[in-house]
């Protein structure tokens, strides 16, 4: 089974910052574990079982290693791993995701720009806003769907 996979955290060191979410969209539908609620090392590697393949984006340098230092017993190592990042760069598309998605004419809702802001709603969410975090949430699914967009679009590029 092949998933993408995204996290949110509370910075970019993986030594001194957590891991806030975990989502993980298998073409269907999106599952998002939340720290403090259902994301621990087992429901992940539960999550992870089936999984033969990952995409991500950025995720060789950001995601797959923060997750292997907070959740070391993670079935990851055996996962092949696409990062789009990388690919994107083959064609010439340069710029984090959100930029690759505007190349694209790829929307979004959450009206989130970048993961800075996704911090301030963490940490709004932990002083008792909920709405903070269904927007968190909302933002980390658009990344994931669109990673299946941006995916596609890659796949098209390649076969021109």
């Amino acid at each position: 089974m092949k998933i993408y996979l995204d996290i949110e955290t509370t910075g970019l060191s993986r030594t001194h910052n957590s891991v806030t979410v975990v989502g993980i969209f298998d073409g269907k539908r999106v599952i998002q574990l939340v720290s403090g609620i259902d994301l621990c090392e087992e429901s992940l590697s539960s999550l992870l079982g089936d999984v033969e393949r990952v995409v991500t984006f950025n995720g060789k340098r950001f995601d797959i290693p923060f997750l292997k230092h907070h959740f070391p017993n993670a079935p990851l190592s055996h996962l092949e791993h696409f990062d789009l990042m990388y690919l994107g760069w083959k064609l010439g598309w340069r710029g984090g995701q959100k930029a690759i998605e505007k190349r694209l004419g790829l929307s979004r809702n959450s009206g989130i720009r970048n993961g800075r802001e996704a911090v301030r709603l963490w940490h709004a969410y932990k002083r008792g806003d909920q709405s903070a975090l269904e927007r968190l949430l909302e933002y980390n699914s658009e990344d994931l769907i669109n990673m299946h967009l941006i995916e596609a679009a890659i796949t098209r590029e390649f076969k021109n």
